[in-house]
């Protein structure tokens, strides 16, 4: 199935997942701006960022409630808040106020991530068709453009409450586009409890893909800039390298997981990732980095997708929803616990070391794929 095909057949949760992207985009290009307004170092910022994490664990536990009541308007509510929180940010200068602002974006990320997810694998369920690569890949072409126009609006002085402003006007005229009915299930022979096992294997998958692609949007920025010396341009083309990447893995993705089993495909694309990740500690000038953080985005880029596509087909339909929200739990604490963990790591022993640690986490990815093949996966 071509990737135009799969976005034709999934195009409203894909504008969701472009929506999601081009804000996070923005965010990891503002990063070092940001970081300076309210005057952290690299641990405090680290720490600030955990607010994110803090409205994910929150948002993940209520989504599906909140998908059930909203319905085929649930996405469309979802990417309205995510338009108001991503205000915040770009206004606040106090480190409580930022720690605040990223709460209240964790908040909407999460709702907005769990009903798009869900409203995709639905949609993989109706069809018989892989679906999750090609959509996520919407949301790295969608990041890498947001990161690449924030860089040259950085370059232009534009500040990052009229950015954010202009986004949301955006969302605002595209949000009845989002309206999508949930699957019906009428499935009451279903079993009440969550098969947990399957649940904590793949979201240990997820968990460790989003932290390596977290690690890179929120600090490859900086390293770029600190570490290597260049300017704010150069160092936004450090995220734009891993969103295009990511796009191209994900765009090429949706073609080898039709072809190739889901576990092969992460397998490969570990090593690639920590191939790439090498190459970004050891990188002597920026074009060096921007090479390993585009073989890094290829690598990451299937992981995290094919981890939430597998839970979603490995649980009963009835309980889909629920399944994908807890797994995402798992993912996505680690989205925003990595640049935490990447500060502290940087403030004692610099970027190259935060890096480093990185290509360890990536290769704990091998035991957890071979523990999915025991169970069938």
């Amino acid at each position: 199935m071509s990737v135009l095909n799969a976005l034709r057949l999934s195009h409203i949760p894909a504008l969701a997942f472009a929506i999601l992207g081009l804000y996070w985009g923005s965010f990891a290009a503002f990063v070092p701006l940001l970081k300076e307004r309210v005057g952290a170092g690299d641990a405090l910022f680290g720490l600030l960022l955990l607010g994110t994490a803090c409205g994910l664990a929150t948002t993940m536990w209520f989504a599906p409630v909140v998908d059930r009541w909203l319905g085929r308007w649930s996405m469309a509510v979802s990417a309205l808040a995510l338009a108001v929180a991503f205000l915040l940010p770009g206004v606040v200068t106090s480190p409580t106020g930022f720690f605040l602002a990223m709460f209240a974006c964790g908040l909407a990320s999460g709702l907005t991530d769990v009903i798009m997810n869900a409203r995709v694998s639905d949609l993989e369920a109706q069809s018989g068709r892989s679906l999750m690569n090609a959509n996520h890949g919407s949301f790295s072409l969608a990041y890498a453009v947001g990161a690449f126009a924030t860089g040259l609006a950085r370059e232009a002085a534009v500040q990052p409450g009229l950015l954010f402003a202009v986004l949301a006007l955006g969302v605002l005229l595209l949000v009845r586009r989002l309206r999508m009915e949930p699957a019906a299930t009428s499935d009451d022979t279903t079993p009440a409890s969550l098969p947990w096992g399957i649940v904590i294997l793949c979201g240990a998958v997820v968990l460790i893909a989003f932290m390596s692609e977290a690690a890179v949007e929120t600090w490859s920025a900086l390293h770029v800039e600190r570490t290597l010396g260049g300017g704010a341009a150069e160092g936004a083309l450090g995220p734009t390298m891993l969103g295009l990447t990511m796009a191209v893995g994900r765009f090429g993705g949706q073609a080898v997981s039709e072809r190739l089993s889901d576990t092969s495909v992460i397998l490969w694309a570990t090593m690639l990732a920590v191939a790439g990740t090498v190459l970004v500690v050891i990188a002597p000038v920026p074009l060096v980095a921007y090479l390993g953080f585009g073989t890094m985005g290829l690598g990451i880029s299937v992981i995290g997708p094919l981890g939430l596509a597998l839970v979603g087909r490995l649980v009963p339909a009835k309980l889909r929803t629920v399944a994908i929200s807890r797994t995402a739990v798992l993912g996505f604490l680690g989205f925003f616990a990595a640049p935490t963990i990447m500060g502290f790591v940087s403030e004692g022993y610099g970027l190259r070391a935060a890096f480093a640690a990185v290509a360890l986490l990536l290769l704990l990815l091998l035991p957890l794929v071979f523990a999915l093949r025991k169970r069938g996966a």
